[in-house]
């Protein structure tokens, strides 16, 4: 039986051949998959066994990998804010970078639950997470809203996207994470029907160029492109949300929107062109990149 370094070396010679932009985690990700652990257990066993199934097992996830499929969409789950979640070509694949806009959404709600910035008496804070794909920002945040003992009936979230499909693997989530309960999901463009107004909006829209899409790594060409392309200058998406802010942000209320690491400059002044009076301050990410930006709207809340 080859032993798991064998296998992992050579399926690293095998990725990196295929163009793959991180063969050795990509191997290591599959064979622990292969073998039913997680990627330690191959880190600190290299001379282990591998018996026939696991082995032909990993050589099938290699080939697809190969192919460009993304390692989350063949494992059929995405770790992210420290959660499992199903993956699948429905929606987009959570990513890393997206942790910061759940950061700020959770500490924005605890805020304004803990500082009076509250609603009338009587209704619940309302938070809206504007294309959730696979519900990845709006179930952290429930799941953290759990853990600290929020009642379910002091903060509504609404999981809306465009995609039923992607609201479908939503739910999934929603129930595997057990917070089916704290969220309600949403078929629209943007925005809910009827009339309602939020007072933290969460949005991680579109914003790729699409005279970029052509050089992103293979693996995006297996998700949706409609949760990527974000127009000629990357904000045509997130545009058009905030033209619907006046009419869907409360006064006092917060829009943290995720943008692209050059479009810090450019998100400022598309705020300033499109909404008189309102403020727009961009966060960095771990590495010093523009990556959220606060949208807020003046007035008092309550």
């Amino acid at each position: 039986m080859p032993s798991t370094r064998e296998l992992l070396d050579a399926g690293v010679e095998r990725l990196r051949a295929a163009g793959s932009e991180t063969p050795r985690l990509d191997a290591e990700l599959l064979l622990g998959y292969a073998n039913g652990v997680d990627r330690s257990a191959i880190l600190a066993h290299p001379e282990a066994p591998v018996g026939i199934g696991p082995a032909d097992a990993y050589d099938g996830y290699l080939a697809r990998r190969a192919t460009g499929e993304p390692v989350a969409y063949i494992r059929g789950f995405k770790e992210f804010h420290g959660l499992a979640f199903a993956v699948d070509p429905r929606a987009l694949i959570p990513r890393p970078e997206t942790e910061l806009l759940v950061d700020l959404g959770l500490a924005e709600v605890m805020r304004r639950l803990t500082s009076g910035a509250l609603p009338a008496a009587g209704t619940a804070l309302g938070v809206l997470d504007v294309g959730t794909g696979s519900g990845a920002i709006a179930i952290a945040i429930a799941v953290a809203l759990r853990e600290r003992r929020v009642p379910p009936e002091e903060v509504e979230i609404v999981a809306l996207d465009i995609s039923p499909d992607a609201l479908d693997l939503a739910r999934e989530n929603a129930v595997g994470h057990a917070v089916g309960d704290r969220l309600r999901f949403e078929t629209a463009d943007l925005v809910p029907p009827g009339v309602a107004e939020w007072d933290v909006i969460l949005a991680n829209l579109p914003y790729v160029r699409d005279d970029a899409m052509a050089g992103l790594p293979v693996a995006t060409t297996f998700e949706p492109a409609l949760a990527l392309d974000g127009g000629p200058a990357g904000l045509a998406v997130i545009a058009r949300l905030l033209d619907l802010l006046p009419t869907t942000l409360a006064v006092g209320g917060v829009a943290l929107l995720e943008i692209g690491a050059d479009q810090g400059t450019a998100i400022v002044d598309l705020v300033a062109a499109r909404l008189d009076g309102w403020t727009c301050v961009v966060d960095p990410d771990l590495g010093g990149l523009p990556r959220v930006a606060r949208v807020a709207r003046p007035g008092v809340v309550g």
